[in-house]
């Protein structure tokens, strides 16, 4: 079964590893997952948090299919 939506990509990590490998809280990453994407410095490049989410998913998720899945949504 593959993922559509960026928390699930997330849960089947675990929030803490997620929040670890992403020097942040699990505060913020649940934020992401209400939101459903990523922060927008993820696509400017300013910061790398798919990659370093892709890192640690044990080679389940690549940087692309992670940002894919977690594009903002156009309303």
């Amino acid at each position: 079964m593959k993922p559509t939506s960026l928390g699930e990509i997330i849960k089947l990590i675990r929030v803490p590893v997620v929040a670890k490998a992403c020097e942040r809280t699990p505060r913020a990453i649940y934020k992401w997952i209400n939101s459903g994407c990523l922060p927008r410095t993820d696509y400017t490049g300013e910061t790398a948090y798919a990659s370093k989410i892709a890192a640690v998913s044990g080679g389940r998720f690549t940087t692309t299919q992670i940002l894919e899945i977690s594009k903002p949504k156009v309303a």
